[in-house]
């Protein structure tokens, strides 16, 4: 499959029109690759790590979630990150393509393989865009499960670093109703409070967010930006492996870039 061809079928799925207006979705560097035969490195973030690591398995293509552009630069500078990936790509002819919220928003999106790792059932969009979108997920746990449960099962499933969530009187208390979110989500607490949800996943969440969420009686579960993302990578990755390209892997240059000290 060309490059063109695949961008083609993953804009009929995302279009990049649904992304935000402050959001900078699609082609981030492209330097005359289109009619060449799918090479993809699927990551999170494109980082000269990844730019490093797409050069060695000769990809043509970096297909990342996070943008590697979200305003305009002033300037290209040599010693400049975003300066060096945009050198890097043009001299070995690599390609980076972004989908950021408007694959937040589709289904098997970021939000909707988060639910899908917690099982939920009868899931709806925390906050509905347009017919069959919509960011976040909402739905039921079956069977029910306790806090310390639904912990355990978010610590085992996504392996964050670190798993930060409201205090709690009793994690023995029955979680039947979950929203989730992946990224930074605490804009949505109020939603999801409104929801009938009694524990929402998401990250980025700030000291004061967390009170409010204990005010509004919800647990708000932060388990990291980079855990609550990358999933969604790795189902990207296998949504290409099915269209037969020449070669798709996911990036083991990707990176989180946090680190907390046991």
């Amino acid at each position: 499959m060309k490059i063109a061809d695949l961008i083609t079928w993953f804009e009929t799925w995302a279009n990049p029109a649904w992304c935000e207006s402050w959001d900078n979705c699609g082609w981030q560097i492209e330097p005359g690759l289109l009619q060449e035969k799918a090479r993809v490195l699927v990551c999170l973030t494109p980082t000269l790590a990844v730019m490093q690591e797409a050069i060695a398995e000769n990809a043509n293509l970096i297909f990342a979630h996070h943008p590697l552009i979200f305003t305009p630069p002033k300037s290209l500078r040599s010693g400049e990150a975003i300066a060096e990936m945009v050198r890097l790509a043009f001299t070995h002819n690599i390609g980076v393509y972004t989908a950021h919220t408007n694959f937040d928003q589709v289904q098997d999106g970021t939000a909707d393989v988060l639910a899908q790792i917690l099982e939920l059932k009868e899931v709806t969009p925390i906050e509905s865009t347009q017919a069959g979108l919509g960011y976040g997920r909402i739905g039921s746990l079956e069977p029910f499960m306790t806090l310390q449960e639904l912990l355990a099962a978010i610590q085992t499933r996504l392996a964050p670093p670190n798993l930060i969530f409201s205090p709690s009187a009793d994690l023995q208390q029955t979680i039947s109703r979950v929203a989730v979110l992946g990224g930074s989500g605490a804009s949505f607490i109020s939603a999801v409070a409104k929801s009938g949800a009694q524990a929402y996943l998401t990250s980025d969440c700030k000291f004061h967010q967390f009170q409010e969420s204990r005010d509004r009686n919800l647990i708000l579960i932060d388990a990291g930006h980079y855990a609550t993302e990358r999933p969604a990578c790795d189902r990207l990755v296998q949504k290409f492996q099915s269209l037969n390209l020449d070669w798709v892997q996911l990036s083991k240059k990707d990176e989180d870039f946090r680190q907390f000290l046991a």
